[in-house]
C-alpha cells in the first residue's frame, strides 16, 4: 500500500514528464487497478512489454523526485503548516485570559497568521 501511495504522489507531481504511453500504462495499473495481462490484451502488447513500461515509468518518477524533490518539499511544507496551525491554536487559548485590549491585538495577529497558513496550504495543494 505504501508503494502505491508513493507512486501516486510522484505521478501527480511528475506525470507530465513521462511519455504518453508511460502515463497510460501507469494510470491503468495504479489508478484503474488493471493487471499487466489486462493492459497487454487491451493494447495488443506483451505482458512483459507492459511490465517494462511500468518499471521504466516508476524508475523515471523516482529519479525526478531524487533530483527535484517536489513531493518531499510539499510534504515538509504541509507538516510545517500543520505545526504552525497547532501553535496558533495554542496561543489563542492562552490569550483568552489576558486583558481585553492585549487580547484583541493578539487575536488580530493570530488571524493574520492563520490566513497566511491557509494560503500556503492552498498553494501547496
Amino acid at each position: 500500500m505504501e508503494k502505491t501511495l508513493r507512486m501516486a504522489l510522484l505521478f501527480d507531481a511528475y506525470s507530465d514528464l513521462l511519455t504518453e504511453k508511460q502515463r497510460l500504462v501507469f494510470a491503468l495499473y495504479y489508478h484503474e487497478d488493471l493487471s499487466l495481462g489486462e493492459i497487454a490484451e487491451t493494447y495488443g502488447i506483451s505482458r512483459q512489454g507492459v511490465y517494462d513500461i511500468l518499471k521504466r515509468s516508476e524508475k523515471a518518477l523516482l529519479q525526478f523526485e531524487e533530483r527535484l524533490q517536489l513531493v518531499r518539499r510539499r510534504e515538509r511544507t504541509r507538516q510545517i503548516v500543520e505545526q504552525m496551525g497547532t501553535a496558533v491554536n495554542r496561543l489563542r487559548s492562552l490569550i483568552n485570559g489576558l486583558d481585553s485590549a492585549v487580547c484583541e491585538k493578539a487575536s488580530l495577529a493570530l488571524d493574520t497568521l492563520s490566513e497566511g497558513l491557509a494560503e500556503i496550504s492552498r498553494l501547496n495543494d
